[in-house]
């Protein structure tokens, strides 16, 4: 697998659209960040890690409101072929602030929101609304 946060978002989006209530994907600190702002900003029910067979895996608890999902638009921004980067003054606004933009910085995984407060910039990962 070449990029896995591209898997996670694929395997929340497909689940979404067959309307399952979790998904169920191979875990990693990045995911677990990703999935830690999503619950913060009500996008995910939840998540857990759980051990199998040695293997770390990540349950992720999706959220529907009136039998839609919470999650219209899931992309990726940076790719492992083409990173991209933005200074705090640069984040993307993302429906005039009702989206989210998922951002790593050094001080850890953060919404464009809180990068902005804090006064960081970053990688952004994916764009969320």
């Amino acid at each position: 697998m070449t990029d896995p946060l591209a898997d996670m978002i694929i395997r929340i989006r497909n689940g979404q659209a067959a309307g399952k209530n979790e998904v169920v994907m191979p875990s990693s600190n990045v995911k677990i960040a990703v999935c830690r702002v999503l619950k913060d900003e009500g996008y995910i029910t939840d998540y857990q890690v759980s051990q199998d067979a040695g293997k770390a895996s990540l349950c992720v608890q999706l959220k529907y409101y009136k039998g839609q999902p919470v999650i219209e638009q899931f992309e990726r921004v940076s790719k492992p072929g083409r990173r991209i980067y933005r200074s705090k003054d640069k984040l993307p606004l993302i429906l005039g602030g009702l989206g989210t933009a998922i951002v790593s910085t050094s001080k850890g995984v953060m919404t464009d929101k809180d990068a902005r407060e804090g006064g960081h910039g970053g990688e952004v990962l994916c764009l969320v609304s």
